[in-house]
This record gives structure tokens, C-alpha cells and sequence, in this order.
């Protein structure tokens, strides 16, 4: 069966905006998959220590036979070809960030992933994004992502 799946993309090291394009031209070659779309690219401030480059942000949608776990495994390999290590500050600088987003309306919460992310509702580099995509987007906890714009200010954040 397949599922609708978003993933969520940022970069901030290393030409950052050159990198986001290619890992979403990547992303078109998942296996088992089909690539549907992708929002606008934004830059937004960093969401933690605020001593590191603005970064750049994206959302794709793809349709995907894989499962959760085995996207994730394809999404790290990516975000490895770009240099992503695992160690360092939280929230801090990095050359790739592939997260998914929402796979589906499925909740998933294990050692290795928790979907819907678990930061979704409160980042507006996310919110917009997926507004991009599918302005009528509903959560799979019933909120539809286009409330969500209400609490949720842009924070300087522009597309590029």
C-alpha cells in the first residue's frame, strides 16, 4: 500500500541553497517511490544557538511503497552523501537535515522514529511549507495545518 509522505528539509553549512536543490532532485530517486512535489525554498532563522547561518528550508511529497522505517534508512543516506554527522549541539548547524514529516495518518513512535515529527506543529519553516504543497492539509490529530498559521508567526522567515 502506498502513503503520501513529507519531508521536511534544512540547511544551513556549505551552500546551503545548492544543497537543498540537489537533495531534492535526490529524493525523485527513491526506490519505490514517486516524487509529487515540492514547497518553496525559505530561509528562516536557525531555530537553535543563534550564532550559526540562517537556513534553508523545504518540504517534498512523495508517494512511496516503502515502509517508514525504510524511508528513514534512505533519507540518513542521503543526508550522509551531504556530510551529516550525528554528533554536536542540538538543534545546532548542519549540512543536510532530511526529517519525515507525516508519513500517511500513521503515528509512529519507536527507538528510531517518532512521525508525525515531533516539532511539526510549532516551526513555521515546516507549517508553510507543507502549505505550499497541500493547502488543505489535516494532521492526523485531526488539525488542519492552515489553523495552525494562526499561532504561528513567520519569524523573518522568506522565500527564496
Amino acid at each position: 500500500m502506498s502513503e503520501l509522505v513529507y519531508i521536511g528539509l534544512g540547511a544551513n553549512l556549505q551552500s546551503p541553497l545548492a544543497t537543498i536543490q540537489l537533495a531534492i532532485e535526490e529524493l525523485t530517486f527513491l526506490p519505490s517511490s514517486e516524487f509529487i512535489g515540492a514547497s518553496k525554498i525559505y530561509s528562516s532563522k536557525p531555530m537553535g544557538p543563534a550564532d550559526q547561518p540562517d537556513y534553508v528550508n523545504a518540504v517534498a511529497l512523495i508517494r512511496t511503497e516503502l515502509t517508514a522505517h525504510e524511508l528513514f534508512i534512505h533519507t540518513c543516506a542521503i543526508e550522509d552523501k551531504h556530510g551529516r554527522t550525528r554528533v554536536g549541539e542540538h538543534w545546532g548547524p548542519r549540512t543536510l537535515d532530511l526529517d519525515i514529516l507525516l508519513f500517511g495518518q500513521h503515528n509512529i513512535n519507536d527507538e528510531t522514529l517518532i512521525v508525525p515529527h515531533y516539532g511539526l506543529q510549532q516551526r513555521e519553516f515546516v507549517i508553510y511549507p507543507l502549505l505550499d504543497i497541500t493547502p488543505t492539509l489535516v494532521l492526523p490529530c485531526g488539525t488542519s495545518v492552515s489553523s495552525l498559521t494562526n499561532n504561528i508567526p513567520l519569524n523573518g522567515m522568506t522565500a527564496i
